[in-house]
């Protein structure tokens, strides 16, 4: 349908990719908590050059103490990916960048009535309109030189739209669109393009978390309690699930070119889209509700 990448077979523009070859310099936003974090240990500490950005530079502070302990190459830089002259200032040389992470983002919780306009564009704005400005600030730059990597960090909820995460769903819904099309746009250009979807993992990714003002009481924030609690049910034997599974996903995909374009992370995660692309939504909707004990 799409027709062939260039002259090259898959394995010729693996080798070809001078990002497998050599240590790179990887920025990530979203650094200072979280798979971010995670993320820029792991490649400092595989010697990689490492731009830790993040929205205030004063909560990298463990990053850099850390950074100063183990002598890695990481740099704290400001980035925030809602404004456009925060991110052209961020990544002002894009050549000197071979891999860009995009990690930044939160999510709206609650019913689809109780999400407003302003609700709505806030999480567009860090979950869409972010990716979407940095990966347009490389781009130019990179299709020029004829190399470079994305890994944008979707989530299960890309693939599946959970109950009272609608905003947070179509956000991710709509990474993975613009992802899947920039892969078929800039594959034959020497870029790699790749996506990240964990499922749940304990990190403090829900302290940030914003609710509608109507949410706290309503008859949804009790609904909403007892999914959210039967999801524990997809936790295998409950022991949680070790967020740097998350984090050397993403190390994969920005150094491995055979790495997959899409990356599911952890059992859940499988495991809802496994079932889900097995059947038909009615019959998804009845096994899960099942499998979660969660009935009208």
């Amino acid at each position: 349908m799409w027709g062939p990448v260039g002259a090259d077979t898959y394995g010729e523009l693996c080798a070809k990719d001078r990002i497998f070859h050599r240590m790179a310099t990887v920025l990530i936003t979203g650094s200072n908590s979280g798979f971010g974090s995670l993320a820029v240990l792991t490649l400092a500490r595989q010697g990689h050059q490492v731009v830790a950005t993040m929205r205030t530079v004063s909560k990298g502070d463990d990053l850099r103490r850390l950074a100063e302990s183990e002598g890695l190459d990481i740099e704290i830089r400001q980035l925030d990916v809602t404004d456009p002259d925060s991110v052209e200032a961020a990544i002002a040389d894009p050549a000197g960048i071979d891999v860009l992470v995009n990690n930044a983002g939160f999510e709206v919780q609650g019913a689809i009535e109780q999400i407003d306009d302003v609700l709505m564009q806030r999480q567009l704005e860090t979950n869409v309109m972010g990716p979407l400005r940095t990966m347009r600030a490389v781009l130019p730059a990179w299709s020029e030189r004829g190399s470079g990597v994305i890994v944008n960090v979707s989530s299960i909820a890309g693939r599946v739209a959970p109950p009272y995460s609608g905003a947070y769903a179509a956000s991710k819904h709509a990474l993975e669109a613009l992802t899947e099309s920039l892969h078929f746009e800039v594959s034959h250009l020497g870029i790699r393009v790749h996506l990240i979807e964990p499922g749940r993992f304990p990190t403090n990714f829900s302290d940030n978390i914003v609710f509608p003002p109507t949410w706290e009481g309503s008859p949804h924030e009790d609904r909403a309690l007892i999914f959210r609690d039967s999801l524990t049910s997809l936790d295998g034997d409950g022991t949680p699930a070790d967020p740097q599974f998350v984090a050397d996903s993403i190390v994969r995909a920005a150094t491995d070119p055979s790495t997959p374009f899409r990356t599911l992370v952890g059992g859940d995660a499988e495991l809802i889209d496994a079932t889900k692309t097995s059947m038909s939504f009615e019959d998804f909707e009845t096994t899960m509700r099942t499998a979660l004990d969660w009935h009208d």
